[in-house]
């Protein structure tokens, strides 16, 4: 699998998903205050961290006997890429969709 797939994979669930954005919003983390309100216990956040570290969204450091979560930015711009790389394809879309729109203005009631 590549690794754009095991990104997309990686979010796709909403606890992972939920990880990076406050790992994004709030900066490097231990894994116990990571989705306290979750009500998921801590062997299931380290499964999940796995799945965040093996896609390359998350790095883990070791200070002491804490290990320490941030997101890796490569990986997060990985997608950010792929999403540019497909604005052509937006536009496109977005400009059949305002001149659909336009149209049914005019048409007469």
């Amino acid at each position: 699998m590549t690794t754009l797939l095991k990104s997309f994979s990686a979010l796709s669930d909403e606890v992972r998903f939920a990880i990076v954005e406050q790992l994004m919003a709030e900066g490097e983390l231990p894994a116990g205050d990571l989705a306290p309100g979750a009500g998921i216990s801590a062997p299931a956040i380290s499964r999940h961290l796995k799945v965040l570290r093996e896609a390359g969204l998350v790095d883990q450091r070791a200070e002491g006997t804490k290990r320490l979560y941030s997101v890796a930015p490569e990986g997060l711009r990985l997608i950010v890429d792929w999403t540019i790389s497909k604005r052509e394809f937006w536009e496109a879309s977005l400009d059949r969709l305002g001149a659909l729109i336009e149209k049914e203005r005019t048409w007469p009631t």
